[in-house]
């Protein structure tokens, strides 16, 4: 069996994790684009060790932020994770907000054409002349369901998406359909958090002031010192293109904040789009660290696992 905590950036999935980790003897496997990259911790909300409460994490700071990690290696990566907790007799909890990733995972990605660079080059040349939200317009006009999941400002993933479509004469979200799960015959038990916009949106801007605190930007800077171009892939992860622009004069702290906020709120309603469109997700609200939260996902977990009380025994025990 696998457990998957789902849901919007700030929606305390983190916490919940733990908590069923804690309870159910499990270890987490992150489900998260950014988490991966090494060095990109401040801005992805990756939990220090100490925090992590002897529980083990796995795919996270397995990619350096030169490379670009794809979804098709995340699917290998967890799925190897996934198989080495079952060997240890232990549950697998996967934890994080990447639609896409949770969709390779349970679901499968289908193999696409290999790299086309003339075509590549010919597509970035357009979104230089005109902005690479003119690549999300063409994305949309052909392919609404990748454009519904795809930041305008990601160029890369943009880009493959067109790439495909050119070359098969169908739109990625038609291949997915046909994919297989790299997991065949693993139950999959989805837990979807999901809060009210209002308090979602109160929680991001607190997380922003803290990321700020904690040293975000030096953060970034660091990066960049370290040999990180500025147009790295792992710099497409929500606030660090705008702290590159704070850095390099474009934008002022304040602006750079506000921005944030509001592409991560813009993020997190994406997400919830999607994740919608999963099916059998139950859906818990949150947010996650609630005891409230954790008492209903332990309810939907606990008679799935074999010689495990069920949290409402135990609650009136």
């Amino acid at each position: 069996m696998l457990v998957a905590v789902l849901g919007p950036t700030g929606s305390g999935k983190s916490a919940l994790g733990l908590a069923l980790a804690e309870r159910f003897g499990g270890e987490i496997v992150s489900c998260d684009s950014a988490a991966v990259y090494r060095g990109l911790d401040i801005g992805t909300d990756k939990l220090p060790l100490e925090a992590r409460r002897g529980i083990p994490h796995h795919v996270v700071d397995v990619a350096d932020p030169r490379e670009s990690y794809t979804a098709a290696r995340f699917a290998r990566d967890a799925s190897a994770a996934v198989r080495a907790i079952h060997a240890r007799g232990r549950l697998p909890i996967l934890v994080g907000g990447t639609g896409l990733y949770y969709r390779a995972l349970t679901r499968g990605l289908f193999p696409g054409p290999s790299r086309d660079e003339a075509l590549r080059e010919r597509l970035r040349a357009v979104a230089r002349r005109h902005g690479p939200g003119f690549l999300h317009r063409m994305v949309a006009r052909v392919d609404p369901g990748s454009a519904s999941r795809i930041l305008p400002g990601d160029e890369v993933r943009l880009v493959r998406a067109l790439e495909v479509y050119f070359l098969t004469g169908r739109p990625l979200t038609a291949h997915f359909a046909e994919t297989v799960s790299p997991l065949p015959g693993v139950e999959v038990v989805g837990l979807l958090l999901q809060l009210s916009s209002a308090a979602l949106g109160e929680r991001i801007a607190a997380r922003v002031a803290v990321q700020f605190a904690r040293g975000w930007v030096d953060e970034v800077r660091g990066l960049l010192a370290s040999g990180v171009p500025p147009d790295a892939h792992a710099f497409q992860a929500i606030g660090y293109r705008q702290l590159i622009d704070l850095l390099e004069g474009r934008l002022d702290e304040r602006a750079a904040r506000e921005a944030i906020i509001a592409e991560t709120r813009r993020y997190a309603r994406r997400q919830l789009i999607w994740f919608r469109k999963e099916p059998n997700l139950e859906v818990i609200p949150g947010p996650g660290e609630r005891g409230t939260a954790i008492a209903a996902a332990t309810r939907l977990v606990a008679p799935r696992l074999p010689g495990t009380p069920c949290a409402r025994d135990e609650e009136t025990a």
